[in-house]
């Protein structure tokens, strides 16, 4: 019987997924292997710890694979694939396919089908495919140029808005919060920390935002609430876009979520809906969210 190994590289983890043709026999997680984020000596123990874990759980010997899907952030970037193209073959048998995260959440939310994905997570990116098969993105240009709605996009945002608020004499309490949790005495200390080289990750800052958001505070309900605007833009635009190329342009519209954001923080996830219905409300939104790894075992299976 075949076996299929399922990988998701995400920029704090990994997820690992291997299944035969019926069921998924084994999962497991470690820490990122994109080599944009970690150095080649934690990629490759990352790596290790989560293919070993696969093979402990289901006894299978890796190098029996005939498939292995990777869905990637970075897909285009030399210093990802091209590790990955060297270091999983040493330990993986089989076919290698590496894709862009969002194809692989797509597969997952609607396999070979049409719909658009909004995958915000540590980074962000949407994408759409049509019923003949085009796949269209919008955003997914990193954490300087675009990731709106993302952890990364909503702590940098929030630490600016907490600034501003401090100019125009605005009481918050997110600002006390940020220090508390970066372990910080005064204002100045955290205009130091947040513009210090290395940066500080910003994204640990999303569970303090989205508490005091739950509490009342103003500027932080604003924040979250903007960035679900700004990735609904970026879903307007693609369904513009799509519609204006596809041959079905008077059918329905189907949306599905991916990543941490859309499944932990429902004030971004709800003002991103309520913002693409103001312009398209034929929009049908899919309850929770999706697992990219099951679009790439379903990859994987099909071997292109």
């Amino acid at each position: 019987m075949p076996y299929y190994l399922a990988i998701d590289v995400g920029g704090t983890k990994a997820d690992f997924a291997l299944a035969d043709d019926r069921r998924v026999l084994a999962r497991a997680r470690a820490g990122s292997i994109k080599r944009m984020r970690v150095d080649e000596q934690t990629a490759e123990l990352n790596l290790e710890t989560g293919l070993n874990d696969l093979a402990a759980q289901s006894g299978v010997n890796l190098h029996d694979v005939a498939c292995t899907c990777i869905g990637t952030a970075g897909e285009t970037v030399a210093l990802v694939t091209d590790w990955l193209r060297r270091e999983v073959p040493r330990r993986v048998g089989g076919e290698l396919l590496i894709l862009g995260d969002v194809e692989i959440a797509l597969d997952a939310a609607f396999p070979g089908g049409a719909g658009i994905l909004v995958l915000a997570g540590t980074g962000s990116n949407v994408a759409g495919r049509t019923a003949q098969g085009r796949i269209a993105t919008a955003g997914g240009w990193g954490p300087v140029l675009a990731d709106q709605g993302s952890g990364h996009r909503i702590g940098v945002e929030a630490l600016r808005a907490v600034c501003l608020a401090k100019d125009e004499g605005r009481a918050n309490n997110l600002l006390d919060a940020v220090l508390g949790f970066w372990k910080l005495g005064t204002f100045n200390d955290l205009v130091a920390y947040a513009n210090a080289t290395p940066a500080p990750d910003y994204s640990q800052l999303v569970r303090v935002i989205v508490e005091c958001a739950d509490g009342g505070d103003a500027v932080a309900q604003a924040v979250l609430e903007q960035q679900g605007r700004e990735l609904a833009y970026l879903v307007c635009l693609l369904i513009g876009r799509m519609r204006g190329e596809s041959d079905d342009a008077g059918s329905g519209i189907s949306l599905a979520f991916a990543g941490s954001i859309m499944e932990n923080v429902p004030r971004v996830r709800d003002a991103l809906i309520e913002a693409v219905r103001e312009r398209y409300p034929e929009v049908v939104a899919a309850a929770g969210v999706v697992d990219p790894l099951d679009g790439a075992v379903w990859r994987a299976r099909r071997g292109h």
